[in-house]
This record gives C-alpha cells, sequence and structure tokens, in this order.
C-alpha cells in the first residue's frame, strides 16, 4: 500500500538514483530529482543542485516544492562520490571532500526537508549508504566514514523527530551493476562476485525496491534500520 507523496530524490539522474526515481513515479509518488548539471532526464522532473553548497541546497529544495506543489514529503538522500587513495596516500582534502558530499550534503538535505516534515507532522527520510560502510574496504577509509556516518544520522534523527511522524532510514547496497561497476577489471569484478554469497551484483532496481518499502505505507513504523542489499556480503555487520 503506498500513499502518493511528494518525492524528492538527490543524484537522482542516473545508475542507482536513477532506478530509485522511476520506481517511486512508478509507485505513484511525484518525484524530482536532483543533478550537479541539471541536465534534462527523459520521463524526469530535474533539478541543479551542487550538495555541498548549502545555499544551492536551499534552492534546489525550493525549485522542487514549487514543481511539486508543496514541501517535500519523501527525501532519498542518494547523492555520493568517491575518491579511493590508500591511507597513507590519502591527503586531507581527499578526505574532506567526499565526507563533504556524502555525509554532510545528506545533513544538508535532511536538515532543508525535515521543516516541511516537522510542520506536517509526517516524513519518510531514506538515507543510502553501502555495505563498505560497516563492512569496510581498503582504500576506502573517507567513504567508509562518510557511509557509516548515515546509519548514526538516520538513529539520531529517529529519536529526535519519531514522534512528529517522522521515520529516518538507511539502505546499504553492495556491489551494483552500474556503468561504474562495469568498468572494473573483469579479473576484479569476478574477485568481488566470490565473495558474495549470492555470486552476483545487484540490479539497480533491486536497490530502488528496498527504498520504495521504506518510502510506502508499510513501514511506516519501521525507523532507524539499516536494510543490507548485498546478496548476503554484509552479514549483518
Amino acid at each position: 500500500m503506498t500513499t502518493p507523496r511528494r518525492t524528492l530524490v538527490t543524484g537522482g539522474n542516473r545508475g542507482i538514483g536513477r532506478a530509485i526515481a522511476d520506481r517511486l513515479v512508478a509507485d505513484g509518488h511525484s518525484v524530482v530529482v536532483t543533478s550537479r548539471s541539471g541536465d534534462p532526464v527523459d520521463g524526469l522532473e530535474v533539478v541543479a543542485c551542487e550538495i555541498t553548497d548549502a545555499a544551492s541546497v536551499d534552492a534546489a529544495f525550493t525549485t522542487a516544492e514549487e514543481i511539486l506543489g508543496g514541501p517535500v514529503e519523501v527525501l532519498v538522500a542518494n547523492a555520493g562520490v568517491t575518491n579511493d587513495q590508500l591511507l597513507m596516500r590519502m591527503s586531507e582534502d581527499d578526505f574532506t571532500s567526499v565526507l563533504d558530499t556524502n555525509l554532510t550534503g545528506a545533513f544538508r538535505c535532511v536538515r532543508r526537508a525535515s521543516t516541511g516534515m516537522v510542520k506536517k507532522r509526517f516524513g519518510r527520510i531514506v538515507l543510502v549508504s553501502s555495505v563498505v560502510g560497516l563492512y569496510g574496504s581498503p582504500g576506502q577509509v573517507n567513504y567508509a566514514a562518510s557511509k557509516s556516518g548515515l546509519v548514526g544520522m538516520a538513529r539520531s534523527i529517529t529519536r529526535e523527530l519519531g514522534g512528529r511522524g517522522i521515520t529516518a532510514n538507511v539502505v546499504a547496497p553492495g556491489f551494483v551493476e552500474t556503468d561504474m561497476t562495469a568498468e572494473l577489471p573483469e579479473k576484479t569484478q569476478d574477485e568481488y562476485r566470490g565473495a558474495i554469497p549470492a555470486k552476483r551484483f545487484a540490479q539497480p532496481e533491486e536497490v530502488a525496491g528496498a527504498v520504495a518499502f521504506l518510502a510506502s505505507d508499510d513501514a511506516a513504523y519501521v525507523s532507524g534500520a539499516v536494510l543490507p542489499v548485498d546478496g548476503g556480503l554484509g552479514m549483518g555487520h
């Protein structure tokens, strides 16, 4: 069961974000997606947003609310970047720039969305993390730190705003069939598949299904949860 909601998906112009946006549209929601460029995407309303700039986030929400006809009711914070480097070679900027997008960027969006959600006494916040956030990965200290931080964020939001009809949850995908994954050497892909109990990568639509559940009426009593979509790779981490 799904009540149509006004929805914003950050980084929803391609990959996992696009699959999430398409699924939410199919479920009957009104959806706007953000991208850095704001370039058109077939079948979706797109607004430009630089997630590392609070003024840009505010402007994107304002435009999205005009398109949607009211405050955002469902926020999917999906926008993210990687900048992999071994710890001893990782510069401070390598670290902080990834956190500024993946973690602080999500904070900027959640803070902006929360005002309307509190007034309405309803909200669904879904933060897209990664199995790496809890499982760890060499060369990804920055990325893992940013993605694990989303868990603490969701659980703190749950304790702070849970009494206002607002839920905050995390979806933690494992390896997903995307353009980025396809660029990996075949040997590396085979090694990754070998470590996954399901012996395959996820399809973007499988991640989208988990997000759609958390945005639905059926998940009204689910909050502060981490929902892995990783074929068993994380095993409860």
